[in-house]
């Protein structure tokens, strides 16, 4: 074959002539393979162990109960969050719901508390040895209902992971053409029947969007199940990983049943999200007119104000509370915690900012396969939880990078992992809003195409290659598992911190770290609701 029918060839394989050229091809390949790394090293060290071997301990009784265990958490979780975020989004969109604005903002705040602090403060308050156990011991009450166990972790997560679903669905109702509900009205159809034919079909994508992102949770989540004493895949896989009695390649092989469930997930969302889509016609700007609550004001006024008690006014209380009675214990808190937080935090939002110039340009520049391979595969590690993250990449740096184990760029290489695809995502988003035409006019007055993408394109995108920066900041600000499996020995964050202290049962010495936890994930907060249509 002629060279140059090869590099015909490889032109076509990584773009045409009027895409992206073959240097940004391999840049974003490379990326794609670096951040893929953990998972490749996990299922080698799966294959490390005879295929009889795995299938006993899958078959184990406990295997079973885990994953029974995952299923049934995951089930009640998305079902809770849809039943509290779909009645939320619509009574302060469609309805003339007193202080829509208001409802709006504290219904999706509950997002800034890490579910492993409201875990942590339910305990606090309700748990058997709780303040409400303490307030009613005078009263003759001697037992409350126990919070441990799939009811309490259940709760806990709805609480503060329903705002997904709020959200997008939200959102989609904003989008929602109301000229739909009126012809429909037109027809006869009454309010309740319009909004089950026309608006629910509609807003299902939304819906959808949410729920995913909160089974995913669900399963990702390592510390609220820790707490609350519920067994599941993450808390297994990290007291296995912890532990000395634990059969070889038990630890990898729950990590990759966990990784086929969260498969299972995203394929069943696809596979809704698709026939959802179908129907997703209109994105109109023109509102429906309000639905008048009447005598149903009242009931929901209780409804908005009873999820903002459990869902803020707990942990908010509880947090308040701790800071109050530490007393000498507040100022055990070192500075030096949050310092390093900051730190890794910042090295993590540079590093996947930088590492998402290349996929996210070449995503939006390129309809190839090879842009689309790329730009999927740096967004396993979003759909990966942090716990095997950390897992897989103990295994690579025992295995292969020793002088790696358990230092801060091992640690921060996981935040990247974790969280690269925010940056991407908003930096794909930016690209394409950029006219390639602009980039073709400084190639023409003799700019390459590096100098091109300095002073045109970069100027351009800034702003979103900043938002990306800063939320992969705050998420990893907050990320548990990944913290505690990968910081070297002596290296404390806010995260683990207050992981040590809770442990130690010093609620007080948790005060402060959990309050600066919670304000700096407030940030994310401050940035959703900046681009929030309030209509009311």
């Amino acid at each position: 074959m002629a060279v140059s029918e090869r590099l015909a060839r490889l032109r076509d394989a990584v773009g045409g002539d009027d895409e992206p050229g073959l240097s940004l091809a391999v840049l974003a390949g490379a990326v794609a393979a670096f951040v893929s790394l953990p998972l490749v090293g996990l299922l080698v060290r799966a294959s490390n162990y005879g295929f009889g071997h795995l299938v006993g301990l899958l078959t184990e009784t406990d295997s079973l109960d885990v994953l029974l265990n995952s299923l049934v958490l995951v089930f009640w979780v998305t079902l809770g969050c849809v039943l509290v975020g779909v009645p939320l989004a619509v009574l302060t969109v469609q309805t003339d719901l007193p202080g829509r604005r208001f409802w709006t903002v504290v219904a999706a705040l509950p997002l800034v508390v890490p579910s492993y602090i409201g875990a942590f403060t339910f305990v606090s308050a309700f748990g058997p040895q709780g303040d409400l156990a303490d307030a009613l011991a005078p009263l003759g009450v001697e037992r409350i209902p126990a919070i441990y166990g799939l009811h309490g972790t259940a709760l806990v997560l709805v609480l503060f992971t329903y705002p997904y679903v709020f959200l997008t669905t939200r959102a989609a109702l904003l989008s929602f053409d109301g000229t739909l509900v009126e012809a429909a009205r037109t027809l006869n159809h009454s309010r309740w029947e319009a909004f089950k034919r026309v608006t629910v079909p509609q807003i299902l994508p939304g819906v959808t969007a949410g729920a995913l992102l909160a089974a995913l949770y669900a399963l990702s989540d390592f510390g609220t199940p820790s707490i609350m004493r519920y067994e599941v895949f993450t808390q297994q896989i990290y007291v296995a990983q912890r532990s000395l009695g634990v059969p070889e390649g038990y630890p990898a092989l729950l990590s990759l049943q966990l990784l086929a469930v969260v498969a299972v997930v995203l394929a069943l969302e696809s596979r809704i999200g698709s026939d959802a889509n179908a129907s997703y016609i209109s994105r109109g700007s023109r509102q429906p007119g309000q639905i008048t609550l009447g005598a149903w004001k009242w009931p929901a006024l209780v409804f908005c104000a009873s999820i903002a008690v459990l869902s803020l006014g707990v942990p908010l209380g509880v947090l308040a509370w701790w800071f109050e009675q530490a007393g000498a214990a507040v100022f055990e808190f070192e500075p030096a915690v949050a310092w390093n937080s900051l730190k890794v935090a910042v090295a993590a939002a540079v590093a996947a900012s930088l590492l998402a110039l290349p996929v996210a340009g070449y995503a939006a520049r390129s309809t190839s396969l090879l842009s689309t391979l790329a730009d999927r595969l740096t967004y396993v590690g979003y759909a990966v939880p942090g716990v095997v993250v950390g897992l897989a990449l103990l295994y690579l740096s025992t295995e292969f990078a020793q002088s790696l184990y358990k230092t801060v760029p091992l640690l921060v290489f996981a935040y990247v992992v974790r969280f690269l695809p925010q940056a991407v995502g908003t930096v794909r988003s930016s690209v394409l809003q950029v006219d390639p035409k602009l980039t073709e006019a400084a190639r023409t007055l003799g700019r390459s195409p590096m100098g091109a993408f300095r002073k045109v394109t970069l100027p351009l995108i800034a702003p979103g290659v900043a938002a990306g920066a800063a939320l992969v900041f705050l998420t990893t600000m907050k990320e548990l598992p990944a913290t505690l499996m990968l910081s070297p020995i002596g290296f404390e964050t806010l995260v683990s911190y207050i992981w040590l202290v809770r442990g130690a049962g010093s609620y007080g010495a948790a005060a402060i770290p959990a309050l600066v936890l919670v304000g700096v994930s407030a940030l994310s907060m401050v940035v959703i609701l900046a681009q929030e249509r309030y209509n009311g």
